[in-house]
C-alpha cells in the first residue's frame, strides 16, 4: 500500500486504496465515496422493554466523505484571492523542492507550466471546489481540493504529485 504525505507537514492524504489516477502529470485524483459513520449498535444482552413499546434511540449517524474522514482533513475556507496567495507560496516551495532535488531547467519548467495549466481549471470555477487541509491543519501546507464528478453525486479529491511523498508500508 502506497501513503500520500505531505512533504511540508507530513500529515496522510490519501491511500492507493482508493485507486488513485495521475492526472495531466500535475496532480493525483481519486474517487471518494459518502459513507455513514456514527450509531454504533453494541448488543448489551438486555432484554427490550417489557411494556412492549420499541426503545428509541438517537440517530447519531453521520454522512461523511471516506476520504476525508479517514485521513482526518480538516475542511478550511478560501475565497479565490486567498487560495491564490497561498498557491504561489505553496508553488514557489515545491519549486524550490525540485531544484533542491536536482532536477533540470526544462524538468522544473515544465512542473511550472502543468501545475500553472491545473491552478487555472481549478480557480475558474473555484466556487464548486471545496477546501481541507491536513491534520496538523498547517497553514503552510498542501490544500487538498474536493469537487464532484459530473454525475454531481460522485465527489473526488486532487492532491498535487509534487507535494506528497509516496510512503510504501
Amino acid at each position: 500500500m502506497i501513503i500520500y504525505k505531505d512533504i511540508v507537514s507530513g500529515d496522510e492524504l490519501l491511500s492507493d486504496a482508493y485507486n488513485v489516477k495521475l492526472v495531466d502529470d500535475v496532480v493525483y485524483e481519486a474517487d471518494c465515496q459518502n459513507i455513514k459513520v456514527g450509531n454504533e449498535n453494541v448488543d448489551i444482552g438486555a432484554n427490550p422493554s417489557a411494556e412492549g413499546e420499541d426503545e428509541q434511540t438517537d440517530d447519531n449517524t453521520q454522512t461523511v466523505i471516506d476520504v476525508v474522514y479517514s485521513f482526518r482533513l480538516q475542511e478550511t475556507a478560501f475565497d479565490k484571492k486567498s487560495y491564490l496567495s497561498h498557491l504561489k507560496g505553496y508553488f514557489k516551495k515545491l519549486k524550490q523542492r525540485k531544484i533542491d532535488a536536482g532536477a533540470s531547467e526544462e524538468e522544473v519548467k515544465a512542473f511550472e507550466t502543468k501545475a500553472g495549466a491545473f491552478a487555472k481549471k481549478v480557480v475558474s470555477k473555484f466556487g464548486d471546489w471545496d477546501c481541507y487541509v491536513g491534520e496538523s491543519m498547517d497553514p503552510d501546507a498542501m490544500v487538498v481540493l474536493m469537487n464532484y464528478r459530473e454525475d454531481g453525486v460522485t465527489p473526488y479529491v486532487v492532491i498535487w504529485k509534487e507535494g506528497v511523498s509516496e510512503d510504501k508500508i
